[in-house]
């Protein structure tokens, strides 16, 4: 039976450390034994008292040796303990999904206290390619950060350099690998999470395959991955992460066709609505196809009666562009009635520190009334 993780002895504290100090502290603390954590320099001061609480008065399990954060778009960031081997395990695979060469710089721009930095921190003091923490570089040939970043950085030009990507934390749009393409630049995209380090990649276009080293296998729709990369678990309260023998599932949705796996999202942001299951990922990326839309995020809100409305909102190419009638046209013929968004907003998307969608926030800000309907 699937369960918890369960780590009855102890070892030591986690040592909270600024993202301005890091990479160098990161490699202080790791040569002295002891277990750094970076913390998010843009944390209400609530969420930031609530994570140094946790970290002073629980003890890691047995064979800590880095902790990371969970991305905190539902809720407040769980910390994650691993084992430096669940992470150097990986990192051949990396290098040769990516060419690596001795002189490598890889970009990072999403900050430290992201759970895909702190891996790329982990592998240059391993002996990988060096770090460069911003977001451009005229220095670097390597990018590790998400779509929205990659995006970013080929939009900008800001990285002349780059012959390799690798690209994770949520699904990249075909088009933006289509222009790396065509600027000479490698891609491999991947899915994970912080829980699970990495599970499946894809250096071609073709599809999610399982990454070396995992096997990949969908119960009822949740995805399990059996895996040398899983991690510990979380300090204080459970979290996601179920473990079944070697097994490991955050409760992310999919399914497997032949050897490929289709991620449909995670079964905590699913939407129940008058009786049907809606999941966000699978509209915002049909959204995304739109003319005028730059980026969409869907989420349920509270409905007397049928439980939540599908409310979308979207992020418009530039302001006033949007037409209110053609988005509802365009989603009554793309969308089943139950999946199709009720209600209309235009605006940023508000998102993480490593560019994923901040649900909770994108939800509490279309029911503040603090974003305008379409």
């Amino acid at each position: 039976m699937a369960h918890s993780p369960d780590h009855r002895r102890v070892s030591a504290f986690v040592v909270p450390i600024e993202a301005r100090e890091a990479p160098a502290r990161l490699a202080v603390l790791r040569r002295s034994g002891r277990i750094p954590l970076v913390l998010d320099d843009r944390w209400p001061a609530q969420v930031r008292a609530g994570i140094l609480s946790l970290l002073a008065q629980t003890p890691a399990p047995e064979g800590a040796e880095w902790a990371a954060l969970t991305s905190g778009s539902s809720a407040a960031p769980r910390v994650v303990v691993r084992s430096h081997a669940s992470w150097a395990r990986s990192f051949p695979a990396v290098e040769r999904l990516l060419g690596t060469l001795p002189d490598d710089v890889v970009l990072l721009p999403a900050p430290p206290s992201s759970s895909l930095t702190l891996f790329s921190l982990a592998h240059a003091l391993a002996g990988g390619p060096a770090p460069e923490l911003a977001a451009t570089s005229s220095r670097a040939t390597l990018f590790h950060g998400t779509p929205t970043h990659f995006a970013a950085v080929l939009a900008s030009g800001g990285a002349p350099r780059l012959r390799a990507a690798l690209v994770g934390g949520m699904a990249l749009p075909a088009d933006i690998r289509v222009q790396a393409l065509a600027r000479g630049i490698r891609v491999v995209e991947y899915y994970g999470a912080a829980e699970l380090s990495f599970v499946a990649f894809d250096d071609d276009g073709t599809g999610l395959r399982a990454f070396p080293g995992v096997e990949i296998a969908a119960r009822g729709d949740a995805i399990w991955a059996r895996s040398p990369y899983i991690s510990l678990g979380y300090l204080g309260e459970p979290g996601p992460l179920r473990r079944d023998g070697a097994w490991g599932s955050v409760g992310d949705r999919g399914e497997l066709q032949d050897d490929r796996l289709r991620v449909t999202g995670r079964a905590d942001e699913a939407i129940q609505t008058a009786g049907a299951t809606v999941i966000p990922s699978e509209i915002e990326r049909t959204l995304r196809t739109l003319d005028g839309v730059a980026d969409a995020a869907v989420v349920g809100l509270p409905a007397p009666g049928v439980g939540r409305l599908v409310a979308a909102l979207i992020e418009p190419v530039r302001p006033g562009c949007l037409d209110a009638a053609m988005l509802r046209a365009a989603a009554s013929d793309l969308f089943a009635p139950a999946h199709r968004p009720r209600l209309w907003f235009a605006g940023t998307i508000a998102r993480t520190s490593s560019g994923k969608i901040a649900r909770a926030e994108v939800e509490r800000r279309l029911a503040s009334g603090e974003v305008p309907r379409v």
